[in-house]
């Protein structure tokens, strides 16, 4: 009979995690008002028929 042993990954510190999750919301507003003030008409479009098919009203 074999036993496997779990490992846990190493804990990212509070730091880190912060970080990450500033980043994270930089990027993701970022794009949000990218796509949403985009003078190119393929990308707003592309926003746009992305937030229709979530079914998220917008406008």
């Amino acid at each position: 009979m074999s036993s496997t042993v779990l490992t846990h990954a190493p804990s990212r510190s509070r730091g880190n995690r912060l970080v990450v999750t500033f980043g994270s919301i930089l990027m993701g507003l970022s794009l949000v008002y990218f796509a949403g003030f985009s003078h190119l008409e393929v990308v707003h479009n592309a926003a746009h028929d992305t937030r229709h098919s979530a079914g998220f009203p917008c406008h």
